[in-house]
């Protein structure tokens, strides 16, 4: 999928890698990343960050820092998610991200099969492009690095919901939680598993 008839991308082109973290968990930000890479400081061992481990996306997020041309993170907040829905604030984050490169790329390629709105760039969405395009898996990494840093963080805060563990996914343990310990303000109103959660605490309380 391309934009603006841009079928191709030049030698000297600065292309982006857009990718996002957290569409799916009851909670936090979905949090994105958009990396350009500078061909004279190649970064070793790129792949989807689902593939690797911690301390290797912690070990390469650290050199895309170092060794990128320019490296921005982007966001949408619970608030936007819940108004939004989840897909058009995750696009939104990936649009931040983008703008927040000190550098202005000449074409992004985004994971996935949408493109954002307000570019500064013509783009391209690739299926999958988290483990085909080096860019892109780079952006993966950065956006992972940083969501789970901010579970950890909000594990020091709640630690009985177990968020260092499930980085807020609906897993059994986290619904137990949810279940037990009630919805927290990080929580995303909008994710049935929540809205349930809060439609039975309304019950218990009236």
């Amino acid at each position: 999928m391309s934009q603006a008839g841009f079928d191709f991308i030049g030698a000297h082109d600065l292309v982006a890698g857009v990718d996002e973290v957290g569409r799916g968990p009851l909670v936090g930000d979905v949090v994105t990343a958009a990396v350009i890479l500078d061909p004279a400081r190649p970064v070793l061992g790129l792949h989807d960050s689902k593939q690797l481990n911690a301390a290797t996306r912690e070990q390469l997020a650290e050199e895309i820092w170092q060794n990128a041309l320019s490296v921005s993170v982007g966001r949408a907040s619970v608030a936007e998610i819940d108004s939004l829905n989840i897909l058009q604030a995750t696009l939104l984050a990936m649009t931040r991200a983008v703008m927040g490169l000190k550098i202005k790329p000449d074409f992004c390629q985004i994971d996935g099969n949408k493109i954002p709105k307000g570019l500064p760039c013509p783009a391209e969405a690739i299926v999958k492009g988290d483990g085909k395009i080096a860019a892109i898996s780079a952006a993966s990494i950065i956006a992972k690095v940083q969501r789970d840093a901010e579970m950890a963080a909000l594990h020091e805060r709640y630690p009985e919901y177990g968020f260092i563990r499930h980085k807020g996914y609906g897993t059994k343990e986290h619904l137990a939680a949810l279940h037990k310990y009630g919805v927290l303000v990080e929580h995303r109103r909008s994710f049935a598993p929540v809205r349930h959660q809060l439609e039975r605490e309304n019950i218990r309380d009236n």
